[in-house]
């Protein structure tokens, strides 16, 4: 990584456009199919997830709540604005849609992948999207 940066900073902009084809334009092509392939787990995976005890589906919204909450109070105890109060409870509440589900489907190739896709971006994903992000806004505004 280190050599990566340094080998960038040495090339500057040249070695930028350079690399750009792989870099750039593949890296979004590879992002969609990558996106594209965990949707397509998660639909394949809810009707798993209805098979969980309720409890673990609760998990996926009181979990957001409580991180939420958490990160409200470290802002508070900081004395940080309103609006980095905010984005520091979304970080907090989201389920690294993203990153985790990926290295648990490689490092963890035994658990189900229903539960911890299904879950993090079937339930706790939507869950923020409609209901969190609005309510962690007006508790940071208010507050």
């Amino acid at each position: 990584m280190l050599g990566a940066m340094l080998i960038g900073m040495l090339t500057g902009d040249a070695g930028e456009a350079v690399m750009a084809p792989f870099s750039v334009d593949l890296f979004k092509g590879m992002l969609a199919f990558f996106l594209l392939d965990m949707g397509l787990m998660v639909a394949r995976g809810m009707a798993d997830l209805k098979k969980q005890p309720k409890w673990l589906i609760a998990y996926a919204i009181v979990a957001p709540l409580a991180h939420a909450t958490l990160a409200l109070l470290l802002a508070r105890l900081i004395g940080i604005s309103a609006g980095n109060t905010a984005l520091l409870m979304v970080l907090a509440a989201s389920a690294s849609y993203i990153a985790v589900p990926a290295v648990l489907r490689y490092a963890l190739p035994e658990a189900n992948p229903s539960l911890y896709f299904g879950m993090s971006l079937g339930v706790t994903f939507p869950f923020n999207l409609i209901l969190g992000i609005p309510l962690y806004v007006n508790v940071a505004a208010t507050l």
